[in-house]
């Protein structure tokens, strides 16, 4: 998705308050990084919320630099049973691993939706950031510090990532 985006379209809004199409480019190399910092045991924060300065067309190899950096960070199975210590809250490095799973494809998704295009999704892989969303963040918990809008009605035969989507706040 990140490969196929034009820079005529940085400017494109997306499902994703507050971000157009160029700023979660950034974004999306964000949350690897911050991913990164943490399983190093590093300040999350210490990662700007988007990443800027990317060539407009380097944000594949951007892209790829962050997914070397969590590789590199998780390499030692370790790491998925220890505390991981966020901004946001302290969590198990496997639990952080499925949060920051389902965080990539929302945020892919609102890409794909931004800039017209329309991926295969691994329901494996999207149910499993959906598990790991439902207890990481009941429908009861929304609004205010919590970035989250209140959970889309879908089907319960929705396409996964609808579902996913869906369930943070988002439109399918």
């Amino acid at each position: 998705v990140i490969s196929a985006v034009r820079a005529d379209q940085f400017t494109a809004p997306t499902p994703c308050d507050g971000f157009d199409v160029h700023d979660l480019l950034g974004h999306l190399v964000t949350v690897l990084r911050r991913l990164a910092a943490v399983g190093r045991g590093e300040d999350a924060l210490s990662v700007p919320d988007v990443v800027r300065g990317v060539p407009d067309d380097g944000w594949r190899a951007a892209w790829d630099a962050g997914a070397r950096e969590v590789q590199d960070a998780f390499a030692d199975p370790e790491v998925l049973g220890r505390p991981l210590v966020f901004h946001f809250a302290t969590l198990p490095g496997a639990v952080a691993m499925g949060v920051y799973l389902s965080e990539v494809t929302v945020h892919t998704w609102d890409l794909a939706r931004a800039t017209g295009q329309r991926p295969a999704w691994d329901d494996t892989v999207v149910l499993s950031g959906l598990g790991t969303m439902v207890v990481a963040l009941p429908a009861d918990q929304r609004g205010g510090v919590i970035p989250f809008g209140p959970v889309v009605p879908v089907a319960d035969d929705a396409p996964a990532i609808d579902r996913l989507v869906a369930w943070l706040g988002r439109r399918p």
